[in-house]
């Protein structure tokens, strides 16, 4: 299956001095992008933190900018699952503007509960997930 889609539009509080996406606000689009797939397949991180006593932390992040976002774009971000492990997995995201990657990074995440340490990811969670594998 296709990455997961959203668009997001660039606003003056994600922009920096020079009028450009500051850096780290790639990782907001990004952590948009994660959390509208949980909810495209049924979840969401208050319900999952809530219900199941899971959350979800970033490990590892390799990001690569390759063109900059400004003011009034339109974004697309997608969103790919790459691997499952038992209490981890890795996704591939990457940022589109008028149809040219702009951004990509590769993201690990920890499932985790409410006292920190590493838990398997629910199975349900895992099923629906791999639907979205690269």
């Amino acid at each position: 299956m296709a990455a997961h889609e959203i668009t997001a539009r660039v606003y003056y509080e994600d922009t920096d001095a020079g009028g450009v996406v500051f850096y780290g606000n790639y990782m907001k689009f990004a952590e948009r992008g994660r959390t509208e797939l949980l909810r495209a397949i049924g979840f969401e991180n208050s319900t999952l933190a809530r219900d199941a006593g899971v959350l979800f932390v970033v490990r590892r992040i390799t990001a690569e900018y390759m063109k900059p976002a400004r003011l009034d774009d339109l974004l697309t971000i997608k969103t790919a699952l790459k691997k499952v492990n038992n209490a981890s997995f890795e996704m591939f995201q990457s940022i589109f503007c008028q149809n040219q990657m702009i951004f990509s990074m590769d993201v690990t995440l920890v499932t985790i509960n409410m006292d920190g340490k590493p838990v398997r990811l629910p199975d349900d969670l895992r099923d629906k997930l791999s639907n979205f594998s690269v």
